[in-house]
Parts: C-alpha cells; structure tokens; sequence
C-alpha cells in the first residue's frame, strides 16, 4: 500500500463518460485505481482516453480510500477552466508524447 504521485500538468481521463460529464456541465470527477496524490488547487491538463489534450482542468478535491469491494481507489474532484483551442491542443498533445506517454508523434 502506498501513494502513487500524479504529473502536475496532466489528468489523463480513463472515461468518456466522466469527460463528457466535465466538458458538459462545467464539474466533474473521475476514478482512479489505486491510492494517488494530485495536486489539489492547481490548473492541470486533461487528456482523453486516447492521450490528447483537450482541456485546462482546476483539481478541487483528490479522495483516496478503500471502496466497499475492497480495492484502494481515489477519485479526484475538478471544474473546467476553458477547452484548448485546436493549436493548443496540438501542441499540449504533442509535448505530453513525449514527456509522459513516452511516444513520440
């Protein structure tokens, strides 16, 4: 057991559906296996599922718990601060490649 330390410029949705609920409705929040510490009170990027970036996100809340199955999970708590525009995107996607996904575009 132990926490496992986020990127503080990334939030990577494994969901569509808890994006779609963020770009949607302004709020939102995901679930994340596993205990993990992000940076509450900071502007991340978020990516979609499939590693493009999308989004300038404000982190509001990150809970870490065992759920009632027994898993260690943190669900994380966060308010859309705007969407990127298309060269953003690009950019943002293209570095984070590199950076984080380890794979070069």
């Amino acid at each position: 057991m132990g926490f496992q330390t986020e990127f503080n410029s990334v939030c990577k949705f494994k969901s569509e559906q808890e994006l779609f609920e963020l770009l949607e409705y302004g709020r939102g929040k995901m679930v994340k296996s596993g205990f993990r510490v992000f940076p509450t009170g900071q502007k991340v990027i978020a990516f979609t599922p499939d590693n493009q970036a999308i989004a300038i996100v404000k982190i509001l809340a990150s809970i870490a718990e065992i759920n009632f199955q027994g898993e260690e999970v943190t669900q994380v708590e966060m308010e859309l601060v705007r969407k990127l525009n298309e060269e953003e995107a690009r950019i943002q996607t293209s570095l984070a490649h590199e950076m984080f996904f380890d794979e070069r575009v």
